[in-house]
């Protein structure tokens, strides 16, 4: 981490990505709890201290999985939200799903967006990936104009393609590569 960037891997205006810790599990499940409505029916973040450990531990500790908090830098560091590259694959592919999600007080600030344009030079840099896919259940407007503004295309449809909230959900591939 460079000294400039502080906490830090990458930092733009408003926000800076840094990994998670386990010490950020108040926060975290705080910030889960207080954006319930926000998040259903499309995700579900930890919300307790025991899931918040299980989870941030799989994100750092899982070569196929990259994971960052979306920290607000104005506000010391306030946590707005998180972005992870999962399902990371090597070799030809070098490609990774993307999962991310702003909390309730961050979202519609463009929060979001900025830590998308950091994301990507970080993936296609030093993560060294080609591609970057994002899966989204097609009621999700904002979660699909996010992915739009950010430079992701829409590359298809996958009917009931996850189980999430007892059901088989339907969802809209889009993807971006390092030479889009």
């Amino acid at each position: 981490m460079s000294d400039d960037l502080g906490p830090y891997l990458t930092a733009g205006a408003r926000v800076g990505l840094r990994p998670y810790s386990l010490d950020d599990a108040e926060e975290f499940t705080a910030r889960a709890r207080e954006s319930r409505e926000l998040h259903h029916p499309w995700l579900f973040p930890p919300d307790s201290p025991d899931t918040f450990a299980t989870y941030a531990r799989a994100v750092t500790d899982d070569p196929a999985r990259a994971g960052f908090l979306v920290c607000e830098r104005e506000q010391r560091g306030r946590i707005a939200g998180f972005v992870n590259i999962n399902n990371i694959v090597r070799g030809a592919f070098l490609s990774g799903a993307l999962g991310y999600g702003a909390f309730a007080h961050a979202a519609g600030r463009g929060l979001m967006g900025e830590a998308l344009r950091l994301v990507l030079p970080y993936a296609f840099g030093p993560l060294g990936l080609h591609r970057l896919e994002a899966n989204i259940q097609p009621g999700n407007a904002a979660s699909r104009a996010l992915v739009r503004r950010a430079g992701f295309r829409l590359e298809g449809f996958s009917p009931a393609m996850l189980h999430i909230d007892g059901a088989w959900r339907d969802h809209e591939r889009w993807a971006i590569t390092a030479c889009s």
